[in-house]
């Protein structure tokens, strides 16, 4: 399972963003049944910016988000995220 969350932030906030962001990835990565993960910025927008995620299903995934950890850590950046849909299969 992919999850994917993407974000608009100010270029003046882009170095601040990225640590807020491996802080969150880190966060996800103590879970159970994270496989990998990565951010990137976009290239021709670089106000965008995406955290993927890999899991080995979607409870995992699920169960990683109620973690306390993600609850500190991680759910306040993606509570930031565009909404939209992010789960693919």
């Amino acid at each position: 399972m992919i999850a994917i969350a993407r974000f608009e932030v100010s270029l003046g906030h882009s170095a601040q963003f990225r640590a807020e962001l491996e802080v969150a990835k880190d966060a996800l990565a103590e879970c159970v049944g994270y496989i990998d993960g990565s951010i990137g910025q976009n290239l021709d927008e670089p106000s965008l910016w995406v955290l993927m995620t890999r899991w080995e299903n979607v409870g995992s995934y699920r169960r990683a988000l109620s973690a306390m950890r993600s609850k500190l850590e991680a759910i306040p950046v993606l509570a930031r995220a565009i909404d939209e849909p992010g789960a693919y299969e």
